[in-house]
């Protein structure tokens, strides 16, 4: 039995497939069949996958934790409905963009929560609005914040679990003893946009 290689025959570059890519996300787009846009964005921190529904920017997501196990996750979690639809992402991209370049220091995009329930939601809730560019809080002051001052574990776990890190600081929360603790992004990653805000050196003043 002779085997074609349809590959040599018509050959698929680059640009085809962004082609494409743009023509499914306009024809779900057109249909209203698209449930998760995603696309990936650089940054000095690594590749970011970023997602967003109709709602909002649903997940952030640094190279170390996989970005293809994100997306199943995503597609298990939220929908299947899920393609590379990158004009979607445009203003979270162009944000991020002027965040890294110091030139943002408040993000205004739409968020979408689903992935954060309960307590874990009321943390990054807090997060969100309360602990401002340039500040840091310990863990034990967000508990508070929160309203259960012995919820510091569960603050911790709320913080490390954080789906849409980056846009929402758990990067500021650090240990009472003025260590900056765990990070989703790894502890280099939250070192690195400590450094980028510029309050590195008052970490350990800053803590309470």
């Amino acid at each position: 039995m002779t085997t074609v290689d349809f590959s040599a025959l018509y050959p698929v570059d680059d640009d085809d497939i962004a082609r494409l890519h743009a023509r499914l996300a306009a024809a779900a787009d057109t249909h209203d069949v698209l449930d998760v846009a995603y696309r990936t964005v650089d940054s000095p921190v690594g590749p970011l996958l970023i997602a967003a529904t109709p709602a909002g920017l649903v997940r952030v997501a640094f190279s170390s934790e996989g970005h293809d196990a994100v997306l199943q996750d995503l597609a298990d979690r939220i929908s299947s409905r899920l393609l590379r639809a990158p004009s979607r992402l445009d203003a979270v991209a162009r944000q991020l963009d002027e965040y890294f370049s110091r030139r943002r220091h408040i993000f205004d995009v739409p968020l979408d929560w689903q992935l954060s329930k309960g307590f874990r939601r009321t943390v990054l809730g807090h997060l969100a609005v309360d602990v401002d560019y340039g500040t840091t809080a310990s863990y034990a002051a967000l508990a508070r914040l929160c309203g259960s001052p012995n919820a510091v574990r569960a603050v911790g776990t709320a913080c490390a679990t954080n789906p849409i890190p980056v846009v929402v600081p758990c990067h500021r929360v650090i240990r009472t003893d003025g260590r900056i603790g765990s990070y989703r992004g790894g502890p280099a990653a939250k070192r690195a946009l400590l450094d980028l805000e510029g309050y590195a050196a008052r970490t350990e003043s800053s803590a309470e």
